[in-house]
């Protein structure tokens, strides 16, 4: 899993602009500070475990390893420089490669007696039969073993995840999709008499290969393995994800027959009205409602254009316990919700609330380079302007956009190659797409790429 796995907590030690050699060799390189070439405390815990992890079919990076040495000292290379040098703050969770197959995984140590193992392993989906059931959103558990030197310590083996939201969603189809999943995932893991307790957005993962097929480094997931490389995702409308619901350290499972009002503490969030009270209440219940907070904060508050969401949060949120739904009823209302939305909806650009119209341009033009990639060969500009713009002859400003390179540029008062009237269909400040192929035969392609 990514750094905000379990311990949630995302771990980024780089910048873009820190990595530019332009940056890097303009200045005196200053001596590598202590803290890249010495494990701190949280690491050498780590390390002493190396070759146990190893037996067991794990390898941990090179930093890790018996006789570590910064790759760096000694030559014309900056710590910067070297993907050793990248050190890691969370000390219950380490990526590492199984060794038969090469596969990243992330391994947690878990200090603290609880339920977690059990109740992880009881959910995960087998490796022999991953999809034995669709809607088991459950981390799926590759291995499990007791620490050689602290009894108390014991380890869950998982797969490489990141947080659900990083990449941040493009498109209203996207939202669609996760909240299918994951109301799917809840209502498996409640049909099976367990109750997550800490249903928050930390705890909510995804499998993201397909929007990084070389994967992402563990401690700095902005970068490539290689900790230099930057890099840059696929859209989920076009390579979909998985997602799954992490961390049973404060889950309950419950008998057959046995009621699920009793007493507890929750979880992160502190906003279910049953926590202001210590008394009994429904574990399921308090699930749904901490679900609807995260489709409220980390969805509705965050863009525009989800209104659709609306109810179904008002109804997973209901103040009185005993009236809110359960997830089976949450999951059959929203079937309700995601039948009656426009299939058109699904490419439509999410938008947040403070973005100017400038960005929203801009934007607008660098989601569509991808899908218009997958549409043409070759090399294209991409053209944007206002519709209202063009009752005046030409557009007054333009964005031209090197599919090559993905670099966009905006040159004012440049000319169109092919001046053309827009479609009929094309009204008011509608933005349209015309595409100018570079081999000097002019197409004109039409996109109605109005902000909705």
């Amino acid at each position: 899993m990514a750094s905000k796995t379990s311990g949630g907590q995302i771990h980024e030690r780089r910048t873009a602009s820190s990595l530019s050699s332009t940056n890097l060799h303009s200045f005196t390189r200053a001596p590598t500070p202590p803290l890249f070439e010495e494990l701190n405390p949280q690491e050498l815990k780590w390390r002493e475990r190396y070759a146990f992890l190893l037996d067991r079919g794990f390898s941990l990076r090179p930093r890790y390893r018996p006789g570590w040495k910064p790759s760096w000292v000694g030559s014309s290379l900056t710590h910067w420089d070297c993907e050793d040098s990248i050190n890691h703050v969370n000390p219950t969770l380490l990526d590492a490669k199984r060794t038969k197959d090469g596969w990243v995984v992330c391994i947690k140590m878990i200090t603290k007696k609880s339920d977690e193992i059990e109740i992880a392993r009881y959910l995960s989906p087998t490796t022999s039969k991953p999809l034995e059931d669709p809607k088991n959103h459950s981390v799926p558990v590759l291995d499990f073993f007791r620490d050689p030197i602290s009894p108390d310590v014991n380890y869950l083996v998982m797969p490489l995840l990141r947080p659900f939201d990083d990449p941040e969603f493009v498109f209203v189809g996207e939202v669609v999709d996760f909240v299918t999943q994951i109301l799917e995932g809840t209502e498996y893991m409640h049909r099976k008499l367990v109750a997550h307790c800490d249903l928050t957005g930390v705890n909510i993962m995804m499998d993201a290969l397909p929007l990084f097929p070389r994967g992402w480094h563990f401690a700095s997931p902005s970068f490539a393995p290689d900790g230099i490389k930057i890099l840059k995702p696929r859209t989920r409308i076009d390579h979909p994800v998985r997602y799954y619901i992490i961390d049973y350290d404060c889950a309950v499972r419950f008998l057959p027959g046995q009621s699920p009002v009793i007493r507890g503490l929750g979880g992160r969030d502190d906003d279910p009205p049953e926590l202001e009270l210590p008394i009994p209440f429904d574990h399921f219940k308090l699930d749904v409602f901490t679900l609807g907070n995260v489709f409220r904060k980390d969805l509705r508050q965050k863009f525009i254009g989800l209104e659709f969401l609306d109810s179904l949060i008002q109804f997973m949120m209901t103040h009185d316990c005993n009236q809110r739904p359960t997830a089976l009823v949450a999951l059959q209302y929203w079937y309700k919700v995601k039948a009656s939305l426009n299939v058109s909806m699904a490419r439509w650009r999410l938008r947040k609330p403070d973005e100017s119209v400038g960005d929203r341009v801009f934007h607008t033009v660098a989601d569509g380079i991808v899908g218009l990639k997958s549409l043409f060969d070759g090399d294209y500009h991409i053209l944007l302007y206002r519709h209202s713009t063009v009752r005046h002859g030409f557009p007054s400003a333009l964005w031209n956009v090197d599919t090559a390179t993905n670099s966009v540029q905006r040159y004012p008062n440049m000319h169109v190659l092919r001046p053309a009237k827009p479609p009929t269909a094309f009204h008011g400040d509608e933005t349209f797409l015309l595409l100018d192929s570079l081999d000097g035969d002019v197409d004109m392609v039409w996109r109605n790429c109005q902000d909705r």
